[in-house]
């Protein structure tokens, strides 16, 4: 008997909540907040609104890129970033062009989804069209 509760419990806990991921989609932003300089500040600062602790910052833009070399398509023109967090990332597209902002917030630490669809949305200046809260397991 006791060997088949130990493997149920540890089914179950498989399957338990691993962490959360916060999806927004953000239009009508400012491109004015597509800058490397404030997507590096709107992640410092998002962390410690969520109390996150950051790690490593990448991008992937057109800056020291040449001009023929320039993304010129509207949904492939903009900044993304991955700001490595201890617990998982957090990831930005920003569109120029169509001035919209994808963000994805994921984190097997909990943190206030509430308060980060927000602070976001206030920052570049957009309005939500989608958010989403996925449960991982």
């Amino acid at each position: 008997m006791k060997k088949e509760q130990k493997k149920t419990s540890s089914k179950k806990a498989r399957y338990s909540a691993y962490g959360k991921e916060l999806i927004l989609d953000l239009h009508e932003c400012d491109p004015k907040t597509f800058s490397r300089k404030s997507i590096r500040k709107y992640f410092e600062d998002v962390c410690i609104l969520i109390d996150m602790e950051r790690c490593k910052l990448t991008w992937w833009d057109d800056v020291g890129v040449s001009e023929d070399e320039k993304q010129t398509e509207p949904h492939l023109k903009g900044t993304s970033a991955v700001q490595f967090i201890m617990t998982s990332s957090i990831v930005i597209h920003t569109l120029d062009l169509i001035e919209n902002v994808y963000i994805n917030i994921f984190s097997c630490k909990d943190f206030n989804e509430k308060a980060a669809k927000e602070f976001s949305e206030k920052w570049f200046e957009g309005r939500v069209v989608n958010f989403k809260i996925i449960e991982r397991l």
